[in-house]
This record gives structure tokens, C-alpha cells and sequence, in this order.
């Protein structure tokens, strides 16, 4: 069925040059904007139009076509609006009018007429000349029925975009939110900055890297798996503050919280700490929020969302402890490997990530207490062993913090570790559980460490996960819904 459709339109596409002159144009200029049309004329009354004569010259994809007689009505969508167009038969060449029946609903044309309203009240552009530029091959899906595959969403997102308006809009939400990021970090005196892709070894966090190799060089790099390292690097060359909008890569998992390739901002500041990072992402949140949806406040799945400051504190390691003791647990047993491994069966936690018991109250956060972390919470106290770049509150714990809304991790923040003597340890540490298999486990960075014995002065930093905020704020609950082009796995060819 879809074959006769797709010869009956490349029929039609052959007789264009007959008809029109090009069979592909060249350009179209396109003096005005159907969305700039719609916002400065839609609350116009009939008579408006009646007494003036507003002349438009636009272009768009043809999303309906309908023929009555001698009138042909039409809707042209251009990214953000669509504009009811009428061909009178009377008012366009009796040519031009027969040659209508060339076009089919997605086809790109231009158009040249003035503006009228319907008496029904509907905005529309009564067409003298039009030009069509591009013929759509391929009949669209329906509206309603033609794209309900969920992948093919995902596979064909032109698709998606030109059918499903909800998608198209979440994702100018995005890219409206993404200004939003920028405009309010830019405000506070941060530099945007760009660093490394491709790094020989791969830092800045505890992930497992895709690897590659330079074929001139002949030497194995790394995706990077976070740009902390080189943007810290920048704090100690003297740049005060410095932010990050770009992709990291990352070997894990996908689910409707991960994508390998992801976006992340990256920002630090020189003489601050966790304690303003954590201030300064209050005020972030809610700006980006009102500037997106008009409001601090949201709703998720009927769950109401603040963003407005402050927001509750919680401890990771009392939290742990809390669970723990509410299930009879003696939290002395977990220095006992065995113990450990046969908690991990009765409550289904992953004995890799469970190694010691600081990384096994972590896991039992993870698993047990951050799901329920619904309004935004910062997350203190982290342990340590699990904190390689951050700076020692004492023995046992870190100054850093983890931000949850609706139970995931949307950002992470420090005060960042400077004492080199200390990092290198760190580093060590974990090349020593690199060795032993770990395959999240950084590298050692000479290099880094040499940085920082020239001086890493108070730094605070942090690291904002765009996608799954962008999940937030437009109420998506898979991140495959706000990623343009989320990785699949390919189609086997039939």
C-alpha cells in the first residue's frame, strides 16, 4: 500500500519542473516568520483585516490540505507554529489552482498573500503565489495512530518531530532551558570554557571509559568520562570561574536514567566551597524553572515540585545507619566480609559495589533511601573511599554533596580536594582498585597532581546532569525523551 503512495507522489514530483519551473528549488525567501505572524496578528479582529491589507511572504511543511470547490485550505507548520493558508481559485492564476493536485500533505512550499480571518475567527493567509520547494517522498504516519511505536520515536525523530507536537515542544524546552543555564551563569561572572574530548587518560570521576586509538600518534585515548580535571586545571592557570556545557561518554548501562552519551555542566570557582555551591544551585533551579515553565514550582506526575530555596539537608551515612537499625542490622558486623556478602543476597545489593562497609552504607542509600528523595535534597556526607577529588571533612567523611529531585542524582559538588600529597594518595588507591578489577576506578594523573603543587586555591565545583533535569522540567519519565538521538541498538536489516 505505502509502495503505490510513494510512486503515485514521485509521479507527481516528476511533473514539478512542467509545472513550476524547478522540480527542486534553489531557495525561498522567507521574509516572515509564521511563528512572528501568529504571536503580532492572531488577536487582530476581522475588520482589522478588512481595512488593511498585511501583506506576508512565508514558508513551511503542509500539514493539511483539504479541497472544497473552488477553495483549497491548507495549514503550513514552520518549528513553533502552524497558519491556516486558503487557495481561492479566483484570486490565484486558474493554472496554478489546477496545479494543486501536485501537492500532498508534507511537502515544503512557499507562499507570498495576505493575512484575513475566517469567520470562524481563524488567522489566515489568503495565498496569490506560492512556489513549492520540496516534495515529501514518503506519506506521513497519522497523527493519532501512525507513530505509536516507541522506538521508532527514537530511530526516526524526524518523524516524531513532525507528527507529535508534545515531542517538538519538550525539546525547544530544552534548548530553552540550556539558554536559561548559560544566561544565569554568565550573569554570575563565569567563563564558558571548552576542554578535551579525547584524553589520554580518563578522570574527573569514578565510570568506566570508552576507549579508542589515534591512528598519526599511535596512541590509545579515552572519551572522557567527566571534564573536572582539566577544567580545575584552568582554576589553578588563574581563571576565577569557569563552567562547561558538553557531552561525556561513559561504558555503563542504558535504562530511562542513563544514556552512554550524555550532557553535563561542569562549574568552578576559585576561594569557595561546597557550602556556596550548594546556594548557588538553589537559585540556578529556580531561575532556569520560572524562566522555563513560568513558575518555581511544578508539577511532576501530580507530584508538586518546589524549587524554591532552601532546600532539605540530609546525611548519607545517617540515613544508612537509620535503615540499618530499623531492620536489627549491627552496623559493627559489616567490617565482616561474609556478613556483607550475605546482606547483599537477602536485599538484593550489588556485592561489587559493597567491597567495604563505607561502600556498602553507600549502596544501601542508594538502593533503600534515595529512591524516596522526591522534593529537592541535598545529600552530605559521603564517605571518603567513594570521593577521590574532594576535600576531608575528617577521617570518615568528604565535603561534598549530591542533589536528588523525584530519587535521582541530578547534580554532585565538592570542595575540591588541592592538597597534591593527599590526591596522590587518593590516585594511588584507586589505581590499586583499577588493578584489582575495578573498572570505574580513575587513573593515576601525574600531571594533575603536578598542577596542584602549583597551587589549587579554595575551590568549590560541581557538576549538573542537564538531561535528567531537563526530565524534570518538562515532565518526561525516560531520558530518551529529552536526547534528540539516544543510542539504540541497531535494527538487524530485514
Amino acid at each position: 500500500m505505502e509502495e503505490d503512495l510513494v510512486k503515485i507522489r514521485r509521479e507527481k514530483w516528476e511533473k514539478w519542473k512542467d509545472a513550476f519551473g524547478d522540480k527542486i528549488a534553489l531557495k525561498f525567501e522567507c521574509e516572515n516568520k509564521i511563528d512572528q505572524i501568529v504571536n503580532d496578528y492572531s488577536h487582530k479582529e476581522k475588520e482589522f483585516f478588512d481595512e488593511k491589507k498585511i501583506v506576508v511572504k512565508t514558508a513551511g511543511r503542509i500539514i493539511s490540505l483539504r479541497k472544497m470547490g473552488k477553495l483549497t485550505f491548507c495549514h503550513l507548520s514552520q518549528i513553533k507554529s502552524k497558519i491556516q493558508i486558503l487557495f481561492e481559485k479566483n484570486s490565484v492564476k486558474e493554472e496554478n489552482y489546477k496545479n494543486l493536485s501536485l501537492l500532498d500533505i508534507g511537502d515544503f512550499i512557499g507562499i507570498e498573500g495576505y493575512l484575513l480571518k475566517t469567520r470562524t475567527g481563524e488567522l489566515t493567509i489568503a495565498v496569490e503565489n506560492y512556489k513549492p520547494l520540496m516534495k515529501c517522498l514518503k506519506p506521513l504516519p497519522e497523527k493519532w495512530h501512525g507513530l505509536q511505536d516507541v522506538e521508532q520515536r527514537y530511530r526516526q525523530r524526524y518523524l516524531d518531530l513532525i507528527i507529535n507536537s508534545e515531542s517538538k515542544e519538550r525539546f525547544l524546552k530544552r534548548i530553552k532551558m540550556v539558554d536559561a543555564i548559560r544566561e544565569f551563569m554568565k550573569k554570575k561572572d563565569y567563563l564558558e570554557v571548552e576542554t578535551p574530548m579525547l584524553q589520554p587518560m580518563a578522570g574527573g570521576a569514578t565510570a568506566k571509559p570508552f576507549k579508542t586509538h589515534h591512528n598519526a600518534l599511535d596512541i590509545d585515548l579515552f572519551l572522557r568520562v567527566a571534564p573536572e580535571l582539566y577544567l580545575k586545571r584552568l582554576i589553578v592557570g588563574g581563571f576565577e570561574k569557569v563552567f562547561e556545557i558538553n557531552r561525556n561518554f561513559r561504558n555503563e548501562g542504558i535504562d530511562t536514567r542513563h544514556n552512554p552519551e550524555f550532557t553535563m555542566m561542569e562549574f568552578y570557582e576559585s576561594y569557595s566551597s561546597m557550602d556556596e555551591m550548594m546556594k548557588l544551585t538553589e537559585e540556578l533551579l529556580c531561575y532556569v524553572s520560572k524562566e522555563v515553565n513560568g513558575a518555581a514550582e511544578i508539577s511532576f506526575n501530580e507530584q508538586k515540585i518546589s524549587f524554591n530555596p532552601p532546600y532539605k539537608v540530609v546525611s548519607l551515612l545517617m540515613e544508612a545507619r537509620k535503615f540499618l537499625n530499623e531492620k536489627g542490622i549491627d552496623e559493627n558486623d559489616l567490617d565482616d566480609s561474609q556478613v556483607r556478602e550475605k546482606l547483599c543476597d537477602s536485599y538484593g545489593l550489588s556485592k561489587e559495589k559493597s567491597k567495604s562497609r563505607m561502600k556498602f552504607l553507600v549502596e544501601v542509600f542508594d538502593t533503600f533511601v534515595a529512591p524516596n528523595l522526591i522534593e529537592p535534597t541535598f545529600v552530605v556526607d559521603f564517605p571518603v573511599e567513594v570521593s577521590p577529588l574532594s576535600r576531608k571533612k575528617d577521617d570518615e567523611v568528604v565535603y561534598r554533596f549530591e542533589l536528588y529531585i523525584l530519587g535521582m542524582e541530578v547534580a554532585n559538588g565538592f570542595s575540591e580536594l588541592n592538597d597534591p600529597d593527599d590526591q596522590r594518595e587518593r590516585f594511588l588507591k584507586q589505581a590499586k582498585e583499577k588493578f584489582e578489577g575495578d573498572l570505574e576506578a580513575m587513573s593515576y594523573d601525574e600531571d594533575y597532581c603536578l598542577a596542584l603543587e602549583y597551587g589549587l586555591p579554595p575551590t568549590g565545583g560541581e557538576g549538573i546532569g542537564i538531561d535528567r533535569l531537563a526530565m524534570i522540567l518538562t515532565e518526561t519519565d525516560s531520558i530518551r525523551d529529552v536526547l534528540l538521538f539516544p543510542l539504540l541498538k541497531p535494527e538487524k536489516e530485514k
